[in-house]
């Protein structure tokens, strides 16, 4: 019943209403009263400030502060590996993209093109974009949740340059594994922000950072808040005049309260960790997988 409660009222609350006066509420500097919430917060999920660079709660002036706070040094060494993985939390699908289709959750998928909006573009952006993606129409992809308690800074799996990024506006479902086995094209539906890489041993490869409910906003390294405007017009910026390289590790983006980020891989290029399963605990850093050498 519970259940079935908590999803109904995924359709009827104004969830952009509520998303925005949370975002608002976080980024305030409430002293005691923010000190007070952040120490709930940590109670209710047991989140282990002892990694964390600012150990003590009465060093964040805001919600937002703790929730994107840096870690220790040293607290996520980068594996040995081709591909890292790159974020605190948990697998929730993984596996070969068919015809263009992801799997979302048990007999539930969505497209390729539906994720990536591309029907939605103008025609000579998404020609282009298309030329990009084709390869994920039959390559793989890895959808990572992060809940509450994780850390919700993104890193790059492997170094490369950025191509491309596009904000998509959309729904603000929750993205949490009971609306992913019951809300259809939930990710395909959410706002997201769809960042296009590429490296030379992998060739064109995307992470989409897909928002949520009380997702204030979405940042990323090179841009800062991208979705500062919640409007219904898809907007993209191309990096080919200005050349933006990232290193494997390196910071590349944030959520202000969590969500989920979704990874495409081209065809014949990547294989996962015969230890990435769903709902495999995973940590930023650790071997996702390797490159696929014919």
């Amino acid at each position: 019943m519970a259940d079935k409660i908590f999803l109904f009222f995924q359709y009827v609350l104004p969830k952009t209403t509520i998303s925005r006066l949370l975002g608002w509420l976080a980024s305030l500097n409430g002293g005691y009263f923010t000190h007070k919430v952040i120490e709930a917060f940590v109670k209710r999920y047991g989140v282990d400030l002892a990694e964390a660079k600012k150990e003590n709660i009465k060093q964040y002036k805001t919600f937002n502060s703790f929730f994107t706070r840096e870690l220790k040094e040293g607290s996520r060494p980068l594996a040995d590996t081709d591909l890292i993985c790159p974020v605190d939390g948990r697998i929730s699908q993984l596996g070969t993209i068919k015809q263009g289709s992801l799997i979302q959750a048990k007999g539930k998928s969505y497209t390729v093109a539906e994720l990536l909006a591309l029907d939605a573009l103008p025609e000579e952006t998404a020609a282009l974009l298309s030329a990009q993606a084709a390869d994920f129409a039959t390559g793989s992809f890895a959808t990572l949740y992060l809940s509450p308690k994780d850390y919700h800074r993104i890193h790059m799996p492997i170094k490369a340059q950025l191509q491309s990024m596009v904000h998509i506006p959309g729904a603000l479902y929750s993205v949490n594994p009971l609306t992913a086995n019951n809300i259809d094209r939930l990710f395909a539906r959410n706002e997201r922000v769809v960042c296009n890489f590429y490296a030379p041993e992998v060739g064109y490869f995307a992470m989409v950072l897909v928002g949520a409910t009380v997702v204030g906003s979405i940042k990323t390294h090179w841009h800062g808040v991208v979705n500062t405007s919640r409007g219904k017009q898809i907007r993209y910026w191309f990096y080919d005049r200005q050349p933006i390289v990232l290193d494997k590790g390196a910071e590349m983006g944030q959520f202000l309260l969590g969500s989920t980020v979704i990874l495409l891989f081209g065809a014949n290029t990547t294989e996962f960790e015969p230890d990435w399963q769903p709902n495999k605990e995973i940590k930023m850093g650790e071997a996702m997988g390797q490159f696929v050498r014919l």
